[in-house]
């Protein structure tokens, strides 16, 4: 740093390079879609079939690969031909990715170019240093098992080369969307909320805040290999409350897995210049109380760059639990919106504990409770003091010689019984 006579000056800082590769059909339409709500990155669409790099949006760079593999055709569904099409350009493919800090892989699994190519170019990224990152969604149910285990097995493969990865199943869309809602509404509807969702992570990058976040500290975040991340951007109206925003921020519907656990969280909290401690403080602890105890948790605070009334809060919460865990962070979600609750009345409820009713072995309830059970034995049949109804373990108690007697013992013998039953026959 140099000293001049106006003040002193600042060293540059690098301006972070982000890509963001849609590999097929489906990622290039995603990525068009990103394309048109951010500016700072560069986005590809990465496809073996000509055609379908035609109706690219303008904002996207086509990098077509394969030819002599699929002589500028499709895969047909046929994973391997992607995969093999991808290997015979893989310097191509290295210069592509090189120089980039950020590279996000974005693939529609199910199909060939994106369940078969993403694998390579995820692996060709982080040999590369790159941080990586992939996007992926899920066929619908309807698309059939084979679709399902060509994207299982997309995502096992690819897996290891990323540092983390998202995880959309389309069939999560009809949470969302109602009957009358058209196919092509119902994918834009999915990339809007990626486009969303990425135009936070790369506006937290890019643009300083009050207390800021960087890409050193996304770096921290993502280390690590192939973990699952929670990706989700929500903004509050003006008769929205922040128990509203928090439920919509923990609960995202278009995720199977939710941010129970997560190992290491990132969020910011946009608002205008007069942004009340108290509503940062709400967001913040609803967020803490989900997530790993011991999460690396880094949270930026910045004004929003549009004037409006409300709150813009960004969550992005790495290595979430795999299996679904709804109805457990359901009840976490709504225990934080309970507190938040009561402390914007002032006031802690308390809690009732309920009485359990517990259930007795019937050995130990007939030695307290009045047994209601008939005797299986006719009426005619000697069961004096009704001792056929007692439990066998407390017929076989020792008594005492006094207590031997039928007439004076609680609890007589059976083969006192037994003999004066044989003497009257």
């Amino acid at each position: 740093m140099e000293d001049s006579g106006k003040g002193s000056s600042i060293d540059k800082v690098k301006k972070i390079k982000i890509k963001v590769i849609g590999i097929g059909g489906g990622a290039g339409m995603i990525v068009s879609e990103i394309a048109s709500e951010i500016k700072q990155s560069c986005f590809v669409a990465a496809n073996t079939d000509a055609q379908a790099l035609k109706t690219i949006s303008k904002k996207v760079s086509c990098f077509q690969f394969g030819q002599a593999i699929t002589n500028g055709l499709g895969t047909g569904m046929n994973p391997e031909k992607g995969r093999e099409a991808a290997q015979n350009e893989k310097e191509r493919i290295k210069k592509l990715c090189l120089g980039q800090d950020i590279c996000i892989i974005v693939a529609c699994l199910g199909g060939g170019v994106g369940s078969g190519a993403a694998p390579v170019f995820a692996k060709i990224s982080k040999n590369l240093g790159n941080l990586t990152y992939g996007i992926f969604t899920l066929p619908f149910k309807f698309e059939g098992e084979k679709k399902m285990e060509i994207s299982r097995d997309a995502l096992s493969n690819a897996k290891k080369h990323l540092n983390a990865m998202t995880i959309i199943p389309n069939e999560r869309v009809f949470q969302v969307i109602d009957k009358e809602t058209s196919l092509k509404q119902s994918f834009s509807f999915i990339n809007k909320n990626l486009a969303e969702n990425l135009k936070g992570l790369i506006e937290i990058i890019y643009n300083p805040g009050l207390i800021n976040i960087d890409f050193a500290d996304i770096q921290t975040i993502f280390e690590g290999q192939g973990r699952l991340v929670y990706l989700n951007t929500v903004e509050s109206s003006k008769t929205q409350t922040d128990k509203d925003l928090i439920a919509r921020l923990l609960s995202s519907p278009l995720y199977s897995y939710k941010i129970k656990g997560a190992k290491g969280v990132l969020f910011n909290i946009a608002g205008e210049k007069n942004l009340y401690l108290a509503d940062v403080n709400q967001i913040s602890k609803a967020i803490s109380e989900l997530v790993n105890p011991e999460a690396k948790i880094i949270f930026g605070i910045s004004q929003k760059r549009k004037p409006s009334k409300g709150i813009k809060v960004f969550l992005l919460a790495i290595g979430c639990l795999e299996k679904s865990i709804s109805k457990s962070v359901s009840k976490s979600v709504s225990k934080s919106l309970q507190d938040l609750e009561n402390r914007e009345d002032g006031h802690q409820k308390k809690k009732k504990r309920k009485r359990e009713k517990i259930n007795f072995p019937n050995l130990v309830r007939f030695g307290t409770i009045k047994q209601k059970k008939k005797t299986a034995f006719p009426n005619s049949f000697p069961n004096p003091k009704g001792i056929w109804n007692t439990p066998k373990g407390i017929r076989k108690t020792k008594v005492s010689k006094s207590a031997m007697d039928l007439e004076d013992s609680a609890f007589p013998n059976p083969f006192v019984v037994w003999k004066r039953i044989w003497k009257r026959m």
